[in-house]
C-alpha cells in the first residue's frame, strides 16, 4: 500500500486549470502514474495569481500548486504531427485520459472518443464540461464563478445577496465526481475487459449537492433563499455572537436542545421553542435570547461549557490555525514535497487514508507538482522502450 491502491494505472492528463486537473491529481494521489500534457505554452494557471513564489527568473503559481501534484508534465503541440504521434502512443499505454476541452475540440484535433478507442479500447476516457456534453448550452465555456451562479448554489449562499463559495466548488465537485466516475469504470472494466466514457460538469456538480435544498423545490415546491449562517431546517444550527469571537452551535436533536436549555437556564417548555418546528419558526427571538446570555462571555469560555454539555459547538478558524491545528497534523492532511526550485513545501494532501496506511492517499511519498515540460525528456524516453 506504500505506493497507494492506484499504482497500477496510468493516466494522461489533458486538462488544465482546476476540475480536470483535480480528478487527475486524485487519482495520483491515490497512486496512479499520471502524466499532464500540457501545450507549450503550460497549463492556464500557471499564471494565475498572485500569490508567485520562488525565484525571480522561475516565479511559481499557488493555485497551480494546489492542483497538480503527483504528476509528471510533458509539453505537446496537439496541433503538430509529432505531438499527435507522442499523444497516440501515451494512449496505447494509458488506463485513463482525462479531458475538459469544450466539446467538439478533442475531435477537431482527431482524438474522438472512436479513435482513442480504436487506439486503445480498454481505456477509460473522463469527460468534463462546463455545462453537459449535449443540451442546449453544451458549448457554454465552464467557469466556476458562472457556474456556481447558473447551478443555484449562489442563490443559497449569504446574507443579504447572493455569494459564491470562498473556494471554486463546482470546479472541485465536478473534478471529484470524475475521479469517482474513473474509478468505478477501471472496477467495470475487470468484468468487461473494455473501457467506457464517463461524463460529468461543473452544473452536474452544483445540481448534484443541492441536497435537502433540492427536495425542498422538487417534492415540497418551495423555492429557497439565502440560507445565511443558519440552518433553514433546523435550530438552533449557525453562528452566534459572544463577547469575543463567534461560535457556531449545532443542536441536530431535540436531546442535545434540552441539553443547552439546562447549560444555559434556558426554560425549555417555552412555547416558542418546545420543539424544533417552533424554534425555526421563531429564529430571530431565539438567536436574541442566545446571543444575550452568550455577551456575557467570550468563546473560549463558552465553547468548554458547551463541550462539558455535550452540546456540538465550534470556532470559525483561519487557515493558518487550520493548518497548525493538532487535530489536522493527527490526520496526516498536510504532505511535505521536494519543489525542483522551492525546496521543501508543504500542501494539503488526500482527504483519504486506509486502515494499514496512516500515508495521505495511501502512498508514502508524493511528488511535488511539476514544472512545464520537466519530464519531457524522461516520458519520450520511456515511450520510446516500452512495451
Amino acid at each position: 500500500m506504500s505506493e497507494g491502491p492506484l499504482s497500477d494505472v496510468l493516466v494522461v492528463d489533458l486538462t488544465r486549470a482546476l476540475a480536470g486537473p483535480q480528478a487527475a491529481m486524485m487519482l495520483g494521489d491515490l497512486g496512479a502514474r499520471v502524466i499532464k500534457v500540457e501545450s507549450p505554452g503550460g497549463d492556464d494557471t500557471r499564471s494565475w495569481g498572485p500569490p508567485f513564489v520562488g525565484p525571480e527568473d522561475e516565479r511559481q503559481s499557488t493555485y497551480f500548486l494546489s492542483a497538480n501534484r503527483n504528476k509528471e508534465s510533458v509539453t505537446l503541440d496537439l496541433k503538430s504531427e509529432d505531438g499527435r504521434q507522442v499523444l497516440e502512443a501515451l494512449v496505447r499505454r494509458a488506463d485513463v485520459l482525462c479531458e475538459n476541452f469544450r466539446v467538439g475540440v478533442l475531435d477537431r484535433l482527431g482524438f474522438s472518443v472512436q479513435r482513442l478507442h480504436e487506439l486503445n479500447a480498454r481505456l477509460v476516457v473522463l469527460q468534463i464540461t462546463g455545462f453537459g456534453h449535449d443540451g442546449p448550452e453544451a458549448r457554454r465555456s465552464g467557469y466556476d464563478q458562472i457556474a456556481q451562479g447558473e447551478g443555484g448554489l449562489m442563490s443559497l449562499t449569504g446574507t443579504e445577496q447572493p455569494t459564491k463559495v470562498g473556494v471554486p466548488i463546482a470546479d472541485l465537485l465536478a473534478g471529484m465526481n470524475g475521479a469517482y466516475g474513473v474509478v468505478a469504470a477501471l472496477h467495470e472494466r475487470h468484468r468487461t475487459g473494455v473501457g467506457r466514457v464517463v461524463r460529468t460538469s461543473l452544473l452536474a456538480g452544483m445540481v448534484g449537492v443541492h441536497a435537502f435544498q433540492g427536495t425542498r423545490w422538487t417534492v415540497a415546491g418551495e423555492v429557497p433563499g439565502l440560507a445565511g449562517d443558519h440552518h433553514p431546517s433546523i435550530a438552533p444550527y449557525g453562528l452566534f455572537a459572544t463577547g469575543s469571537a463567534p461560535i457556531q452551535i449545532a443542536c441536530g436533536s431535540q436531546g442535545l436542545w434540552l441539553s443547552l436549555c439546562e447549560e444555559l437556564g434556558i426554560d425549555a417548555a417555552d412555547v416558542r421553542f418546545a420543539t424544533n418546528p417552533d424554534r425555526v419558526a421563531h429564529r430571530d427571538e431565539l438567536v436574541a435570547v442566545l446571543e444575550t446570555l452568550f455577551a456575557g462571555h467570550d468563546a473560549e469560555h463558552w465553547l468548554a461549557r458547551l463541550a462539558e454539555a455535550g452540546v456540538p459547538s465550534g470556532k470559525v478558524r483561519t487557515l493558518d490555525d487550520v493548518y497548525t491545528w493538532e487535530q489536522t497534523l493527527s490526520q496526516h492532511l498536510l504532505i511535505d514535497v521536494e519543489h525542483p526550485t522551492l525546496g521543501t513545501v508543504q500542501l494539503p494532501g488526500s482527504a483519504l487514508r486506509f486502515d494499514d496506511n496512516p500515508y495521505s492517499g495511501g502512498r508514502e511519498e508524493h511528488l511535488a507538482p511539476p514544472m512545464l515540460g520537466q519530464h519531457d525528456e524522461s516520458v519520450r524516453e520511456w515511450l520510446s522502450t516500452a512495451e
